[in-house]
């Protein structure tokens, strides 16, 4: 009963006009200390007060020990210990929150010289538009961070959280977690802006990121979707990308289309992978956005706070998930968040009509099902053990930090008992969840394809002919069964290169295909036909190459990488060659680097053999063609040795230990590497 009792009067305390609270004496923390300096407002003589908009010039030091070792106030001078010692630009940010004491702040960096610079702050990816949330209505101090970084951990993006404590203007404003805004970006968001003269054919189709919200942030709205939902009605659209003032009628109309056509498959359930829904969304985003807005009870989700996003040439993908505040038991403006509920159809922030629909339709839920047994199994990010143990990691990360959080605002008059609400609460939701979302079984064990990537081109060299080389990229697919596959509904899933295979295309049996960056250039270069054009271009150092089918299961996946031990297909004249199509295609030792003709098969053209193996002390090596180089790496990848000669033909291995390593043999156009086992 104690725990019942406990949530009515933290939901409350945020929005009163509290007494007794006030200056914290601050001097050190566990957690990394941001001192905002603004500049002085030449009326008043005084630093200015951060307002709404527009953002204003401030300082920025970030006492960071990377040791893991205290903070101090008194670092602030010191170099040594500065994440960042620069200038920003600073407002407040958020809606609702800003009817509070404590505000947030969204703040983009830049150097001295009054540009926009890119930083990693607190070893987060380099960019200049962040965040300082400031965790309004939540006494527990960790709704947010909890779901982002579950988010992640199954799989999507969702802004990277630091916990921090702010000091603005000598004032301590308690505790934050800086985040990652929102935006387009290879470490954020994976798409590209599109080109602003984009006004038809493929360059039309993104990339783009657009959201269901409020209006209160100024930005117009760009239409409206129906809602099965009495209290709220219709849901309003805005662009985030481009900008509500940049983005063309041509763009407009063409992404409004997307959702509409979103609308209408899901509305009549069509899983067509040609026509239905399934064409036009990513499944598994949408799936995973729903498994954590529901799991977490979010009301905001669905009507508020919902970001979409879509790349060129690719499907509409659901995220990244955001603002969690309001969840997990907690709703400060109602009674919403409850562990029997869906929120998709609360008939109150229910969203769009596309997500009930889609929710309703068998195999979606199937799909939905299968992905929540999925992340709840034991030892899985969304286990309740996973979970309470993160919860408590938590807690004490920032124990300190909430006790001067009490302090200063009084928000926080009982943590152990708002974590023990949220332990008990997650686990009534988790059983509830799994007890209606029913049975997986239909769509446990799909038939897929036996296509295989074969080879990739992520870095061809550049010559005289062709002097471009993102324009030379190209991967093979080939058809390793032994009937021809139907290609309609297979797509490239991960973010980074986009591409659908047309409807009614098919792959014999045996056969390969080519998707290229550039299918004329494709053609002169290599001498062949490309199937299809993918867009954007292949990582130069390491990406993951998704093939799926039209519900997004996994047909085949590499990511490679120019790192050893990978074979040296960086700007050398070589890609990448799977050497068996029986081999598992994600470890290294499955490919070599060769610079063959396409029209050639190319399965270890220099017949290279190692043996014995398992083995002693020598390792004998042979091939068709002399050896030039051997290079022997440990399991982490570190070089432990290299030999260059004109014919080698074995390397001594007696000085290293019992174990698996890696030997790397060089002989003609042929780089392959193998897994040896010393004994």
């Amino acid at each position: 009963m104690k725990l019942k009792l406990l949530q009515p009067l933290l939901w409350f305390l945020p929005l009163c006009t509290l007494t007794g609270y006030g200056q914290v004496n601050f001097t050190d923390s566990n957690l990394p200390i941001f001192i905002i300096t603004t500049d002085t407002d030449p009326d008043t003589g005084l630093p200015m007060e951060i307002p709404d908009d527009p953002k204003i010039w401030a300082d920025l030091k970030i006492i960071y020990h990377e040791d893991g070792s205290r903070n101090y106030m008194t670092d602030q001078d010191n170099p040594d210990f500065l994440n960042y010692d620069s200038r920003i630009k600073i407002e407040l940010r958020g809606s609702t929150s800003q009817w509070l004491d404590k505000k947030q702040y969204g703040w983009t960096t830049y150097d001295d010289a009054g540009q926009k610079q890119n930083v990693s702050l607190l070893g987060m990816p380099s960019e200049n538009d962040w965040i300082l949330n400031g965790l309004a209505y939540d006494a527990s101090l960790m709704r947010d961070y909890l779901c982002y970084n579950l988010a992640r951990q199954i799989g999507q993006y969702a802004t990277r959280t630091q916990y921090c404590e702010v000091v603005i203007n000598g004032d301590y404003r308690g505790l934050y977690i800086l985040q990652e805004k929102i935006k387009d970006d290879s470490k954020r968001v994976n798409i590209e802006e599109i080109d602003e003269d984009a006004l038809e054919g493929m360059a039309l189709t993104g990339g783009y990121i657009t959201k269901t919200d409020k209006t209160t942030g100024g930005d117009p709205v760009a239409w409206t979707m129906d809602s099965y939902a009495e209290f709220s009605p219709f849901s309003d659209f805005i662009h985030e990308l481009p900008k509500p003032e940049d983005i063309t009628t041509a763009q407009n109309d063409y992404i409004h289309g997307v959702f509409v056509d979103l609308e209408t498959q899901a509305a009549t359930g069509n899983t067509n992978p040609a026509t239905g829904f399934t064409s036009v969304i990513d499944i598994p985003t949408f799936v995973d956005f729903m498994v954590l807005n529901e799991f977490s009870s979010n009301v905001d989700a669905y009507q508020i706070s919902t970001f979409f996003h879509k790349d060129k040439g690719g499907k509409l993908r659901a995220g990244p998930v955001w603002d969690f505040n309001l969840s997990i038991g907690l709703d400060v403006f109602g009674d919403r968040s409850h562990t029997d509920v869906w929120q998709f159809a609360n008939n109150d922030n229910d969203g769009p009509k596309f997500w009930t629909d889609l929710f309703n339709n068998a195999e979606f839920k199937c799909y939905f099902s299968r992905r929540w047994n999925e992340v709840t199994a034991t030892g899985q990010p969304l286990n309740y053990n996973s979970i309470t143990a993160f919860i408590d990691e938590t807690a004490e990360l920032i124990e300190e930090a909430s006790a001067r959080e009490q302090l200063r605002w009084g928000t926080v008059p009982n943590l152990e008992g708002e974590l023990n609400f949220m332990k008990s609460w997650i686990s009534d939701r988790l059983n509830w969840m799994t007890d209606n979302l029913g049975s997986f079984d239909a769509c446990a064990t799909p038939e897929l394809p036996q296509l295989v990537i074969n080879a990739i081109n992520y870095n061809p060299d550049e010559t005289s002919e062709f002097p471009e080389s993102d324009d030379q990229e190209f991967i093979e697919i080939k058809n390793a069964g032994t009937t021809a596959v139907d290609l309609t509904g297979i797509y490239l899933r991960e973010l980074g290169v986009s591409y659908q295979f047309p409807a009614g295309s098919s792959l014999a049996a045996g056969g390969v295909i080519h998707l290229a960056s550039n299918p004329e250039v494709f053609e002169a270069r290599y001498g062949t036909t490309a199937f299809g054009q993918f867009q954007r271009n292949l990582s130069n150092s390491t990406q993951a190459l998704v093939l799926a089918d039209a519900f997004g299961n996994i047909i085949d996946a590499v990511t490679y990488d120019d790192d050893e031990p990978w074979p040296d297909a960086d700007g050398s004249g070589l890609y990448l060659q799977l050497t068996d199509t029986a081999l598992d295609n994600s470890l290294p030792t499955s490919w070599v680097a060769t610079n063959a003709a396409l029209s050639q098969p190319v399965f270890n053209t220099a017949n290279i053999s190692f043996y014995p193996n398992p083995v002693n002390n020598t390792l004998n090596i042979s091939a068709t063609q002399n050896i030039t180089a051997i290079e022997v790496y440990d399991i982490y990848g570190k070089l432990l040795q290299h030999i260059t000669a004109d014919a080698v033909k074995q390397v001594d291995l007696s000085a290293y230990t019992n174990g698996i390593y890696l030997v790397k043999a060089t002989a003609g156009n042929t780089t392959f590497t193998q897994k040896v086992i010393k004994q």
